[in-house]
């Protein structure tokens, strides 16, 4: 099932997933994900650039959570892998040591995640990613998470993503990432 580009998701707590135009309300997503990760200014600025560059890709698309008042509390987005993308070169060898580097075809990258702490637990990251990832031509998904036992790995393990590799590191990041893949449909 392909998502039109105006179709909208009803979600509880009057929250619309739906789709985002993230160029334009960047530094509304950043804004949340800095809340949601605890991003500072200059980091900020940094992904500014490194979003819009992605919203460039091939087969990019953003899906956003909205409240009644268009305030944007969540956000996701991602693409079709390539093995040329920055984050697939930094992965490679780790998922290669494990004899699963053919994860880095034929699959859909969820790049960010974010729900603003105030609207977390209610639902809307897993209407999110599993909106985005129904939309995909690709049999499966790939992303990377922080490296411990968080809510949101817990979110992925109940999708049915599964650790691929994990202790990557990636340049400037303090903390190792777990790389996780699933198929597509996520389970429900």
């Amino acid at each position: 099932m392909r998502l039109p580009g105006h179709a909208h998701r009803r979600h509880p707590d009057d929250i619309v997933i739906g789709p985002l135009d993230l160029p334009a309300r960047v530094d509304e997503a950043l804004a949340v994900q800095a809340v949601a990760f605890g991003l500072g200014a200059d980091e900020v600025a940094v992904r500014r650039q490194i979003v819009l560059r992605h919203m460039t890709y091939p087969g990019a698309r953003a899906l956003g959570a909205t409240t009644e008042g268009d305030r944007l509390v969540g956000f996701v987005y991602g693409m079709p892998n390539s093995r040329g993308h920055w984050w697939s070169t930094v992965v490679e060898p780790y998922l290669r040591a494990q004899g699963l580097d053919d994860w880095l075809d034929d699959s859909f990258v969820i790049t960010e995640l974010h729900v603003h702490p105030g609207y977390q637990n209610r639902g809307v990251g897993r209407a999110l990613i599993t909106t985005i990832t129904d939309s995909a031509d690709e049999p499966r998904s790939i992303l990377s998470a922080i490296d411990i036992e968080s809510p949101a790995r817990g979110l992925y393990r109940s999708l049915g993503y599964q650790d691929l590799a994990r202790r990557v590191l990636f340049p400037s990041a303090p903390k190792p990432y777990a790389v996780m893949g699933a198929p597509l449909p996520l389970r429900r």
